[in-house]
């Protein structure tokens, strides 16, 4: 099996949709890089959370991003379930982000997930950040949407764990979702983990990589 090291990887744009989606996502390999790359920067922007939703975004991001060496969490409020009618707003927010930060790696949605928010973000990402390394995240739900993937960053039994604790931890208002507990964040990184011959893993799909020496 073929291995790709992120050795020089130190500064990651991560976005999300919604409040818990990086965290779904990508958590796992955040966690990593951090404790690997104690000079990390992370730029973590989620779209769209509002009173208690806000509240548990950045109590999260701050629990993810403890180990990043510097970090800026940013919360916008476009309307949650009309992101493709916003557009235009959104995409004048990608152009200013763009302007900030050029980033090592960025993660992003799943181009071909069926939640319209998650999809006009992966297109949007594409979009903006043209000559970088992307890659796409999955959120487990009810439309069965998760594919195959090809890139995988094996997880430790530690790493796992937090991430599944942080995810029922800090975001209450969704513990009465039938899908949203620790069983299914340890399911998906366990069958993921299979897929990659480790205990643990989070999956993405890598759509363009250039090697350069």
């Amino acid at each position: 099996m073929a291995q790709i090291y992120l050795n020089k990887v130190r500064s990651v744009l991560c976005l999300g949709a919604h409040s818990d989606d990086i965290e779904i996502g990508c958590g796992g390999a955040i966690l990593t890089l951090a404790r690997k790359h104690p000079d990390l920067t992370v730029c973590w922007v989620v779209f769209t959370a509002d009173g208690r939703r806000q509240a548990e975004a950045k109590k999260s991001a701050r629990a993810f991003l403890r180990n990043a060496g510097k970090s800026q969490v940013i919360i916008k409020q476009f309307r949650n379930g009309y992101f493709p009618f916003e557009g235009a707003s959104i995409k004048d927010f990608f152009e200013s982000l763009k302007s900030q930060i050029q980033p090592d790696l960025v993660f992003t949605h799943f181009r071909d997930d069926r939640h319209q928010d998650h999809r006009l973000i992966s297109d949007l990402t594409w979009n903006t950040f043209r000559s970088h390394l992307i890659f796409e995240y999955e959120i487990p739900k009810y439309d069965g949407d998760i594919g195959s993937p090809n890139f995988f960053v094996p997880l430790s039994k530690q790493v796992a764990m937090a991430k599944a604790n942080n995810l029922c931890r800090f975001f209450s208002t969704q513990n009465n979702k039938h899908w949203f507990d620790q069983d299914t964040f340890l399911a998906l990184m366990r069958l993921r983990g299979i897929e990659s011959c480790s205990k643990y893993a989070e999956a993405f799909y890598v759509r363009k990589m250039v090697y350069g020496f």
